[in-house]
């Protein structure tokens, strides 16, 4: 992974492979891929995040490769999926030829799994299918990586890609070192290499805390008391940048922060989530001391940690978006309060 040092900062920004350019730009949101038909394979194909894309590449009418574990298909538009588990087996190169991108979002995130299965799946797994892409003749590899390669903030300042400490866990240890061993093979690589890391990722059906957020101010609960801070981005923005960054000149390796360039506290996301179910604030909060034991009932209940639900509700994530603005073109269009409707509704529809 890489020693630590006084000089990281400088040697790191380096071989990050900014690209600040004059080449055209991109806006997501208008974003159609040319007419000439693009292939392009997608792991985790079925997951949260790569479900999202492989629809949107069916209704693009893309030549799609996609794999998922277990194989199931699509819900939406019924397309079929290979299985591939990743922990036991390597995309075969048959499936690469006459692909122009892969889209590597398969990966191991649950805090349960050991230390070498994150490892294995989330670091060496992802450096095998790039070597075997680029052996392929693949143009563009695009890794889903996290902001937890980044490690915990040491400020409440919005970091920039280069900020970095180690990573406190084994998914945020794995994925940073996918991150470097990227940077070391494919630097000089004609392939294009582009690492995004997304903050917190938000849609109509919210994962983590905030699916918890949302349950507590559909049951009424006191809003949280001041305190926190952290970036997301949501769902459709990011699917955007994943069918953006392909064509958008890259050269080298690049890595980029994405969210949504807000920055949301517990309170404020629980008070729009509120207003969005057409519930009044409550004109009080309670106490740091309780929202800290429910924190804690939601380690036990999720089997982490013991005060990382409270971290993550209340501490401060911040991560800088403009180094991704100015190398693409991207902009995301939703925030929180925008797509808070869209989750009320679905909570009252499946009674979240």
């Amino acid at each position: 992974m890489g020693a630590w040092s006084p000089f990281f900062r400088f040697t790191f920004s380096a071989r990050l492979g900014f690209v600040f350019s004059s080449q055209p730009r991109y806006v997501a949101r208008w974003y159609k891929f040319d007419e000439v038909v693009v292939s392009v394979l997608v792991t985790g194909a079925t997951g949260y995040i790569g479900q999202a894309l492989s629809e949107r590449l069916q209704r693009d009418g893309q030549t799609a490769v996609l794999l998922s574990r277990h194989g199931r298909p699509l819900p939406v538009s019924g397309a079929s999926t290979q299985a591939l588990d990743l922990a036991s087996a390597s995309v075969s190169e048959t499936l690469l030829q006459g692909v122009d991108t892969v889209y590597h979002l398969a990966g191991i995130a649950h805090t349960q799994a050991p230390a070498a299965a994150h490892d294995s799946v989330n670091h060496r797994a992802t450096l095998a299918l790039a070597v075997a892409a680029e052996r392929a003749g693949v143009r563009t590899f695009v890794f889903l990586s996290s902001v937890k390669a980044m490690g915990t903030a040491a400020t409440a300042t919005p970091r920039q890609e280069w900020e970095v400490s180690p990573p406190s866990d084994a998914y945020g240890r794995s994925k940073w070192a996918a991150e470097c061993a990227l940077r070391e093979r494919f630097a000089a690589s004609a392939m294009s290499v582009i690492v995004l890391r997304p903050a917190l990722v938000y849609g109509a059906a919210p994962k983590g805390n905030l699916k918890w957020l949302l349950r507590a101010a559909r049951w009424g609960l006191p809003a949280p008391p001041v305190g926190g801070a952290r970036s997301m981005v949501a769902l459709g923005d990011l699917v955007d940048l994943l069918v953006c960054v392909p064509r958008c000149g890259l050269q080298g390796v690049s890595t980029f922060n994405v969210t949504d360039g807000h920055s949301y506290s517990a309170r404020e996301s629980f008070l729009i989530l509120r207003a969005a179910l057409g519930k009044p604030c409550l004109g009080y909060y309670w106490p740091v001391w309780l929202w800290r034991s429910l924190a804690g009932l939601l380690d036990l209940l999720q089997r982490q940690p013991r005060g990382a639900s409270y971290d993550r509700l209340f501490g401060a994530e911040r991560y800088d978006n403009h180094a991704l603005l100015e190398a693409t073109g991207w902009r995301p269009s939703a925030t929180l309060a925008s797509l808070a409707p869209a989750m009320a509704r679905r909570a009252d529809k499946v009674g979240l």
